[in-house]
């Protein structure tokens, strides 16, 4: 295998290297938010029209918490235990000893983004006095594992590392624009900064990774690979939407209110639109490999919605 590379001045410009811990300073954020309402779909109802000021900034400081939570989850979770794979060289491939090196610089580097997420999170409830609801990441890992299940039940640990791959090629927009946002916290626009900052290695690494994957799987595997891949993808970008009700109920919004929230809000239309445009990338990946060419995996693409 060829090196995918992560960052060769990994070692000096890394961010669990080199970078300072962010600590939130009342004072720098006084008159700002701690999320930006627009990437909160439920905020703007109708039905949250009385809700009030407090109550809206509950809401608000509620689904930054989920965001941050499910980034500690999914690093460590997710892609560590692929990251780890490769880094052993548990893969059904040639790993050449820089690129083992560089999937544990990958696995350092998740480990401290879910240490800055869970860490920031603690330092904004101390702060607002606005408790964290539990996450439960169950649902999700429910999924993902669902679709090894479904589509690589011979393959688990592959399955793993396409899961890696999906998440890690992805892109959402409102990621990058959230440290450029200046109506938004100084404390989150940094981490989220510096969690960009490392991620743009990571793609490329991991986008790579799969080219030279894809050109060792013999051609069943590939199709079972290709079937996955849009669920894969689908998993990974699907909102879970256990925790906006959660979110919800806990500033006093009756339940049937809630639930009409959530169906006005999280339409599956939109849901399917919102994987297509933030998946765009990783199906582009599949799509240049000729992962798509197999009719099969064009049925699960339709099936999805995620098709052009």
């Amino acid at each position: 295998m060829t090196q995918p590379r992560v960052a060769k001045d990994w070692y000096e410009s890394a961010g669990v290297r080199s970078g300072p811990r962010r600590m939130l300073e009342e004072d720098r954020e006084f008159g700002l938010e701690v999320f930006p309402e627009r990437l909160v779909p439920h905020l703007a109802h109708e039905g949250l029209a009385d809700l009030g000021a407090e109550g809206r900034r509950a809401l608000l400081t509620q689904h930054f918490y989920q965001y941050m939570l499910f980034t500690s989850h999914l690093e460590t979770k997710v892609v560590n235990r692929g990251a780890a794979l490769v880094a052993h060289g548990e893969v059904d491939i040639e790993v050449g000893p820089e690129a083992r090196l560089d999937a544990f610089k990958i696995y350092s580097d998740e480990a401290y983004h879910a240490l800055f997420s869970l860490d920031v999170v603690q330092q904004v409830e101390k702060v607002t006095a606005t408790p964290v609801l539990p996450y439960d990441f169950g649902p999700r890992m429910a999924r993902l594992d669902r679709t090894v299940e479904r589509f690589l039940p011979d393959h688990g640990a592959l399955g793993h590392l396409l899961q890696v791959v999906a998440f890690e090629t992805v892109v959402t927009r409102f990621l990058a624009q959230i440290p450029r946002d200046e109506k938004v916290f100084r404390v989150v626009r940094e981490v989220v900064g510096d969690h960009v900052r490392d991620e743009v290695h990571h793609h490329a690494y991991f986008s790579r990774f799969f080219k030279e994957l894809w050109a060792g799987l013999p051609p069943r595997t590939r199709s079972e690979v290709a079937c996955s891949m849009p669920h894969f993808v689908n998993d990974c970008l699907r909102p879970d939407l256990g925790p906006v009700r959660a979110a919800l109920l806990s500033v006093g919004v009756p339940a049937d209110r809630a639930e009409e929230v959530i169906r006005d809000c999280y339409r599956e239309e939109m849901l399917v639109a919102g994987v297509r445009d933030a998946g765009r990338h990783t199906l582009a990946l599949c799509e240049t490999v000729g992962a798509f060419d197999f009719p099969e995996a064009r049925e699960q693409l339709q099936l999805l919605g995620l098709a052009d």
